[in-house]
């Protein structure tokens, strides 16, 4: 009598499986919709503690106590700032607990993106869902928290301490100061993606740890460019960029080949079982 031989695990339906383009388009709307949605919640949470955001968070660094300043390097003074607009501080305070939510919302906005593209990933299973948002999100609040705790104290004394005469006294606009602490903070966020850029990149088998070793020279170049975009012109200032993006770029090379082996597993067990079937 010959063995049973065990039989092999029919693989998981496909819910996208026999979705038309609209279909898909459907689907891609509603995630924007609830992801939007995520970001209005995060908005306002951000109103409901405004005087908090507003007074200890966006002009946190304009005070010469703010507790950053007694931990670096930085003989801090206060800054002034002035509103010389008629709706500057009405503009400023709407858009300071909008950036705010954006961020406090941003892990709903993730976890709706990703759910839309998983299906053309390898694995289905909600936990490494979780667990890819909460990558996303982790390297991109560390990103904000960069931007906020190291680049802005160090851009605004640079800036407020650098004079060409005595006689002008550096008294900065509101709106002038929010932009500019919004554009560094979220910029870092972004910049921050480097290395989920690359594991995303490397599953889908459209990135190799090969070819980012072979560029890392330009991308060192590239890094000291967008370090001396993004920040005042002092090498102290540049340094603190650029050094974390290089940083960035190498770790992105070690989550490459991660990804990439993981990727070989999956096909080659793929491949296996078929060669079985």
């Amino acid at each position: 009598m010959g063995a049973i031989l065990p039989r092999a695990k029919a693989p998981k339906p496909d819910p996208t499986e026999g979705m038309s383009f609209l279909d898909h388009l459907e689907e891609l709307r509603w995630r924007i919709i609830k992801g939007f949605a995520g970001l209005t919640f995060g908005v306002v949470i951000a109103f409901l503690f405004s005087e908090l955001i507003i007074n200890e968070i966006i002009l946190g660094p304009t005070s010469a106590e703010f507790f950053m300043y007694q931990i670096m390097p930085v003989n801090a003074i206060d800054i002034e700032l002035l509103s010389r607009r008629l709706p500057g501080q009405f503009f400023t305070y709407w858009g300071s607990l909008i950036i705010a939510g954006i961020v406090i919302g941003s892990p709903i906005l993730f976890y709706q993106m990703y759910a839309f593209i998983e299906p053309a990933m390898e694995s289905q299973e909600k936990i490494k869902t979780y667990l890819n948002v909460l990558f996303i999100t982790s390297f991109f609040l560390l990103g904000i928290c960069f931007g906020y705790f190291i680049l802005v104290p160090f851009a605004l004394q640079f800036f407020t301490q650098f004079v060409i005469s005595d006689v002008i006294i550096n008294q900065f606009d509101i709106t002038e100061y929010f932009s500019s602490v919004a554009m560094w903070v979220l910029a870092c966020g972004i910049l921050f993606q480097i290395p989920v850029v690359s594991y995303f990149f490397s599953k889908a088998g459209m990135l190799t740890p090969e070819f980012l070793r072979t560029y890392r020279r330009q991308a060192i170049i590239a890094c000291l460019l967008m370090s001396a975009f993004l920040t005042p012109p002092d090498p102290v200032s540049q340094m603190m960029i650029a050094v974390p993006l290089v940083l960035l770029y190498q770790l992105a090379i070690v989550v490459s080949r991660i990804a990439n082996r993981q990727r070989e597993r999956v096909l080659n067990k793929a491949f296996s079982d078929n060669g079985n079937s």
